[in-house]
């Protein structure tokens, strides 16, 4: 099959089925979106089966834990996207929504209305409830979309997909509104990003290699995030059975996730107390720790941490640890290092927390919680279509109202340019 031809085909059907969306009512993308609900949970038993399939498959390519806990699909986790959906229409339509109206001199009335971007184009790795996720923020945000999930989850990305158009049937919606990109061949995501006459913005979720190659290549605006390097900042006036708690969740609490902490920053006032006791929880899930000179006096046994430590995403079971002088060290390290993605401070001191707030320039910042809820599920956006790092168009998780633009309305009663 022609490449080129095959998503040429798929931009064009894309394009048309963007048309027809944008004319659907609210009530329609409702029903659309818990029919979809509806079906992923009555096929968990298909969708499990067809998950095995990937998961023997990518044990046999020698894929590591890390990428296998991705690929999962669990009971959880199928529940999970059905829950989403359902957010996702309890959510109100930001389609149509006009603000910002006034009057000028001239007496015309200017405002603005939101809009659909129209056609996005998803590139992933691994995960497949992204292919639920990024369908219902897509088909509520009134987009069509094309989805290009990575080989190795093909077979689950299909099942959800046939979910998906079958709820867009039982709501009277064109199927063409969420297509999956069947071929597996690379050069299908080198058109995909390449296709301005139809593909209005790529947003690309996976690894570090597949989002440099995305951003060097595409065509297309692309919203992105590289790296997921999030620190937590224990601050001299901490609660420190708080901020034991928060520094554990947010390391442990699942590791191949890009809002994991991979750096944990300590005042010098407080490390002695408060890192043997993270050590000896660290130690029972066997996370590696690296550390700087001084938190190696007091943790010995660990190993040290190199500079690149400081700018590696591990996803994976190893936390660097650095001890600092203070709130301004803290943040000057993480301007040097940080991805911009999401940073805490754990702290009993409203100044300093917001200092912290004001000056650390990431896509989210948290006062006393765990970096792990820098997540749409938990922003309440019913789902999300990755995180931006970005500072425009669209910044942090990205929801709804990051999927759509804004366009000029003008309401007039005969005024010409005088």
């Amino acid at each position: 099959m022609d490449i080129q031809h095959y998503m040429q085909t798929l931009g064009q059907q894309a394009r048309a089925a963007s048309y027809a969306l944008s004319r659907a009512d609210t009530s329609a993308k409702n029903t659309a979106l818990l029919a979809i609900a509806a079906d992923i949970r009555a096929s968990t038993d298909t969708l499990k089966q067809q998950n095995a399939l990937d998961l023997e498959s990518a044990k046999t390519k020698g894929l590591d834990d890390a990428s296998l806990d991705r690929l999962a699909l669990t009971d959880a986790r199928i529940e999970g996207m059905a829950v989403g959906l359902e957010q996702i229409a309890a959510l109100a339509d930001p389609i149509g929504e006009i603000s910002d109206m006034n009057y000028r001199p001239s007496g015309i009335q200017l405002g603005k209305m939101r809009v659909p971007l129209g056609v996005i184009g998803i590139i992933y790795e691994s995960r497949p409830n992204v292919t639920a996720d990024a369908a219902g923020l897509c088909l509520k945000s009134g987009n069509a979309t094309i989805l290009r999930g990575g080989s190795e989850a093909m077979h689950s990305n299909q099942a959800i997909a046939a979910c998906i158009h079958r709820g867009l049937k039982i709501a009277g919606l064109p199927s063409d509104v969420v297509q999956i990109v069947e071929m597996t061949d690379r050069a299908a995501v080198g058109e995909l990003i390449t296709m301005t006459e139809y593909v209005d913005v790529i947003v690309p979720r996976g690894g570090k290699s597949l989002i440099e190659r995305v951003s060097k290549d595409a065509r297309v605006p692309v919203i992105k995030h590289l790296d997921g390097i999030c620190h937590v900042y224990i601050d001299e006036s901490a609660d420190l059975d708080m901020a034991e708690n928060i520094a554990f969740n947010a390391k442990c609490h699942r590791y191949g996730v890009c809002n994991a902490m991979e750096t944990l920053l300590v005042d010098s006032t407080v490390a002695a107390e408060i890192l043997p006791r993270l050590a000896v929880r660290y130690a029972a899930e066997s996370v590696e720790l690296r550390g700087c000179e001084l938190t190696r006096i007091i943790l010995p046994n660990i190993n040290a941490a190199t500079d690149e430590d400081w700018d590696t995403e591990y996803l994976a079971p190893i936390l660097s640890i650095r001890i600092v002088d203070g709130v301004e060290q803290a943040m000057d390290h993480i301007h040097k290092h940080s991805s911009g993605h999401t940073e805490t401070i754990v702290t009993e001191n409203y100044t300093r927390a917001r200092q912290f707030l004001a000056e650390v320039d990431s896509s989210s910042v948290m006062v006393n919680a765990s970096t792990r809820f820098a997540d749409g599920f938990e922003y309440g956006l019913g789902a999300e279509i990755g995180i931006s790092t970005d500072k425009i168009h669209a910044r942090g998780p990205v929801g709804l109202e990051g999927l759509t633009s804004q366009k000029w309305i003008v309401l007039g009663t005969g005024q010409i340019r005088q």
